[in-house]
Parts: structure tokens; C-alpha cells; sequence
């Protein structure tokens, strides 16, 4: 599974709008190959700046796949005049951590 994450800085003022159009765009994203879950959140310090989290399958899905669509082209004229700067987006992957209660396990028997 891949995280895709963006930091959207929007246009103060510009907040409802955007929600407005975000609303309609989801049902885009929603319907691509590879395409899992998303959220849309807003932050509370500072209420023009949100973040988009998507999860994809795989990175392709995502850069190849929607960025390559019919409906990426959709997407960018709902949402792109929103932004200033453009986002970066920057997508990450799972790593897998020991077992934690083993590793205590193992500190205090050295103990």
C-alpha cells in the first residue's frame, strides 16, 4: 500500500469554495484503479491549510494511472486554482517494526 500525501495551502478566502469542489472531486478519485481510501483534512492552526491523504495500491496507480487519466483532467480543473504555492506530493510506503512486546520481553529479561 502506498500513502500519497499533500499539503494544500489554499487561497485564503478561497476555504468554502475549495471544500465545495473538493466534495465533487473525491467522487473522482474515488473510482480509479488501484485507488483504497482518502481523507481530507483541515488544519486547526491555520484554516487555509489542508492535507490529502490517499491510498493507493501502488505507487503506479497514482503517477501513472490517474495523473495519466481522462479524469485526472477533471480533477486539476476543480481543484488546481485553489492552490498557492502548488503542493508537493510526496507518497510513502509501510515498514515493518519489530514486535514491540517481544522486544520488551527481551530488555527486561537483561535486566
Amino acid at each position: 500500500m502506498i500513502l500519497e500525501v499533500a499539503i494544500l495551502n489554499v487561497i485564503p478566502g478561497q476555504e468554502d469554495a475549495f471544500i465545495e469542489a473538493f466534495s465533487k472531486a473525491q467522487r473522482i478519485i474515488s473510482k480509479m484503479a488501484g485507488y483504497i481510501s482518502h481523507k481530507l483534512k483541515r488544519c486547526v492552526e491555520n484554516g487555509s491549510q489542508f492535507i490529502l491523504l490517499v491510498e493507493w495500491e501502488k505507487l503506479t496507480d497514482h503517477t501513472e494511472g490517474f495523473r495519466g487519466s481522462k479524469e485526472y483532467q477533471e480533477w486539476k480543473k476543480l481543484l488546481h486554482h485553489f492552490y498557492n504555492p502548488f503542493p508537493t506530493v510526496e507518497h510513502y510506503t509501510d515498514i515493518e517494526l519489530g514486535d514491540a512486546n517481544s522486544q520488551i520481553s527481551y530488555l527486561t529479561s537483561q535486566i
